[in-house]
């Protein structure tokens, strides 16, 4: 900067200190302390040429991204773009609003958020996401750039990032660690020892330049310059700063975090200040324009599969995911070194450029998946269902983002046998229902495998497949259709007394029930509820009121699964519905000895049922 440049960014960052302080005292909460610390950081990397951005086209493909880890510094975010000359200074004043896009973290309803963020250590996994999608997928030379708090260092996901961006040595990443020594109730970890962060880092292959006074805009503005010329491993920028910084009854003191002035602390937090010129923007320079080279979809071979033949429903979606490749060029799948496992293997055979080892470390693996979601790939993510779990709050995160992310568990229920509980997936319908516009699919053999990952493949929101470790028998055509939101009523007859509802491996022990069943007169229904969310309410309305009673079976624990979704759609119809699922803490063993045990067997079935039947025989029609 020339010393007029350095002179009117120093302004600028006077009035953005105003903006903070109004904007959250306004609101009357919020994190204006922790905005302060980071101001000249990331006044610094907008306004001194090297943030290559056009506002006018956020999505545009070689825009460099910025990514608030530190999620409760929205306060600056938006001083930020109200400095660029992108939000009215008025609107501001709207922060926490209902109706405002200023939101107390931020989320995508604000246009130049790059991701949902606020739940801590979660930025640096979707910075690794749109840089690895840069480097390694679209080759355009944009940087992302992610701040993150001194408090979240102590994250354990933070570290997962960490390892993986410097596996892929990724020089296009910059990470931002605002060092202010200061967390919610008191010091952090480390303080102001910048040495303890830089010899994490560095043992962890990043380069890393220290800044000793993160609030001196040349500082700043060299430690930035000098990401250009690292090469092969990502860099990190320790900045030592003041929480609260500029405001001097605030700086480096206890019992402000998350407070916001009252009416006499703003006054005298503004007169301290003094006078601001609020006419005064910053400028950001635009990036390089570039052109991605159109892609060529082909069309999806067939499915070759006979009826009767024996496949698990995991090979069925590593088969598919090869199978979708040419015809989705923006598929990519991710896996934490259980690939032969989930047979996402399959596709890094085929295609190894659009597969991506997260190795065991499944909450950077969902925050990476978000990075490439939001950087326009659909990414498949897959692991064993159990572990899927560690994940959830990256997940239920994801959803704020607007990202279309696809994940996939194997080795799900009782039904895994010997490996033990320790792997059995149980929670998982139960955890990806509670999201918010989500899907949740569970095939029954590899025909319905591979036609609802090709479905998953266009939904929006988060969309989750449960895949089964052994194999099951194929019963559906490879010209079969399945819908999302669908079901398939596979045995019924005018004469049924009940309905049995199951899907997955439970849904070969239904059939086989019915066998049973058909022997002894007692003639059910069979569903096969492929779309756990959304189901197929009417014909569950349909079928149950056709009937006396309704029986749910399910390899999943009993809160939350197939059970509750279909009583829950049948609440308001007097038809009884049963839930049969796993209700006991299981244990190793053989598979169909487990389903015996925890009562989801054939045979649990026709007793069940037949039970049922006898005991209502005088209201069954």
């Amino acid at each position: 900067m020339t010393q007029d440049e350095r002179q009117q960014l120093e302004e600028v960052c006077r009035l953005m200190r105003v903006w903070i302080l109004e904007s959250s005292h306004a609101a009357g909460s919020g994190h204006p302390t922790s905005s302060l610390s980071a101001l000249e950081l990331m006044a610094g990397l907008f306004f001194t040429g090297q943030l290559h951005y056009d506002a006018s086209d956020p999505g545009y493909v070689n825009n460099d991204r910025v990514i608030f880890s530190k999620g409760h510094a929205s306060p600056l975010l938006y001083a930020l773009w109200a400095a660029a000359g992108e939000i009215a200074e008025d609107d501001l004043l709207t922060y926490r609003d209902y109706d405002s896009s200023l939101e107390g973290h931020a989320t995508k309803r604000f246009e130049f958020a790059e991701a949902a963020t606020g739940s801590l250590g979660q930025g640096l996994s979707i910075g690794v996401g749109m840089a690895l999608s840069a480097k390694q997928i679209d080759r355009v030379p944009y940087r992302t750039y992610v701040l993150l708090g001194d408090s979240e260092m102590t994250e354990g996901s933070q570290w997962e990032a960490i390892q993986i961006a410097a596996h892929y040595e990724l020089d296009n990443l910059v990470g931002m660690l605002d060092v202010n020594r200061l967390g919610q109730r008191g010091p952090t970890q480390f303080g102001h020892d910048l040495s303890a962060y830089q010899q994490r880092l560095e043992a962890f292959g990043w380069h890393v330049e220290i800044v000793e006074d993160g609030h001196d805009l040349d500082q700043v503005e060299t430690a930035l310059a000098f990401a250009q010329k690292v090469s092969g491993k990502p860099m990190m920028i320790i900045a030592k700063t003041i929480k609260g910084h500029g405001v001097s009854f605030l700086e480096d003191e206890e019992g402000f975090h998350g407070k916001a002035l009252d009416d006499d602390q703003l006054k005298r937090a503004l007169d301290e200040i003094g006078e601001v010129d609020r006419s005064v923007r910053g400028r950001i320079a635009p990036p390089k324009r570039v052109e991605l080279p159109p892609l060529k979809p082909l069309p999806a071979g067939p499915l070759e599969y006979a009826v009767g033949d024996s496949h698990a429903t995991r090979d069925g979606y590593g088969s598919a995911l090869k199978r979708l490749a040419p015809v989705l060029p923006h598929l990519v799948a991710l896996d934490g070194e259980v690939s032969n496992s989930t047979r996402a293997d399959v596709l890094r055979d085929a295609y190894p450029e659009r597969f991506f080892e997260m190795f065991i470390a499944e909450q950077n693996m969902a925050g990476v998946a978000l990075g490439m979601a939001l950087r326009g790939k659909t990414p498949f993510v897959s692991t064993f269902a159990a572990f899927l779990t560690r994940a959830f709050d990256q997940i239920r995160m994801s959803v704020h983002s607007g990202a279309g992310i696809n994940f996939v568990g194997s080795h799900a229920g009782v039904s895994i046998g010997q490996d033990g509980p320790s792997q059995m997936g149980l929670e998982d319908l139960a955890m990806f229902r509670t999201l918010p516009g989500s899907t949740v699919l569970y095939p029954c053999d590899a025909v319905s495998t591979e036609r609802l990952v090709e479905a998953m493949a266009h939904e929006p929101g988060a969309c989750y497949l449960r895949t089964t470790r052994g194999k099951t028998p194929v019963i559906y055509g490879n010209d079969e259709e399945f819908p999302i939101g669908g079901c398939k009523v596979l045995r019924h007859s005018d004469r049924d007394v009940g309905v049995v509802v199951a899907a997955g491996v439970t849904l070969h022990e239904a059939l086989a029930a019915y066998d049973k069943l058909h022997e002894w007169d007692i003639p059910i229904r069979v569903i096969d509820l492929y779309s756990v969310k959304p189901l197929d309410a009417e014909t569950l309305h349909r079928v149950a009121e056709a009937t006396g009673f309704v029986v749910t079976v399910e390899d999943h624990y009993l809160a939350g699964g197939l059970g509750e979704a279909v009583a829950s759609a049948l609440a308001d119809r007097p038809v009884p519905v049963f839930q049969m699922a796993v209700d006991q803490r299981p244990r190793s063993g053989e598979p169909a000895r487990l389903r015996k045990a925890e009562g989801i067997s054939a045979d649990a079935i026709v007793g069940f049922v037949s039970n049922v039947a006898n005991s209502m025989q005088p209201t069954l029609h």
